[in-house]
């Protein structure tokens, strides 16, 4: 990973590929990719709250091992949980720091530092976007900045994503309705409402 500069140009490169993504799948794709490749890191991963649980279940991620993604569930209180609450965490250290829930799979991944953000819908933290490199890194405004604006703007996409997709369900069924094959008839039979005795 190289340190930068966060530029308007990255940023933008990012949103363009995030807004285009009309489904919740690609959306989640499309960011780890984006930001893993704005940030030239190991890796990076976006994880959503499954709050019946209280757990953090894998949306999607780029550049890390099956093995290590399948390493146990991640727990929304013991695996880095100050992002959710608080806002962005830094960890140059995953190897010396209570926050990582998992410190030796980290360290066998190749894994040196994280940087943890929330990831809000409306206010409501509902996961977290988390880049991952290969060397010990001091994370810069830039790199942190650079990182909320994604996991924003990845909020705001899968919230349209989610809406488009309900929107696409109303026309469907606004559609059928219109479709004289699959409309019931509203028409009234002889006997319809007549009780069988009276008949």
């Amino acid at each position: 990973m190289e340190k930068h500069s966060m530029h308007y140009g990255t940023l933008l490169k990012v949103t363009e590929a995030i807004s285009m993504s009309k489904d919740p799948e690609d959306v989640v794709v499309t960011t780890v990719e984006a930001v893993k490749t704005a940030l030239k890191a190991k890796g990076a991963a976006l994880f959503l709250v499954n709050r019946k649980k209280n757990e953090l279940e894998l949306a999607a991620a780029n550049g890390l091992s099956r093995e290590y993604l399948d390493k146990g569930p991640l727990s929304a209180v013991k695996s880095i949980a100050e992002s959710l609450e608080k806002g962005p965490v830094a960890i140059y250290d995953v190897g010396d720091d209570p926050r990582i829930q998992y410190p030796k799979e980290a360290k066998k991944e190749g894994i040196a530092s994280i940087l943890s953000v929330p990831v809000a819908i409306h206010g409501e933290v509902i996961g977290s976007l988390r880049v991952y490199t290969a060397e010990p890194w001091e994370f810069t405004i830039d790199d942190v900045n650079l990182v909320q604006a994604v996991a924003q703007i990845a909020g705001m996409a899968l919230d349209m994503a989610r809406l488009s997709r309900g929107y696409k369900h109303s026309i469907e069924i606004l559609k059928s309705m219109r479709d004289p094959k699959q409309r019931k008839s509203t028409k009234r039979t002889p006997y319809e409402g007549v009780p069988v005795s009276v008949r």
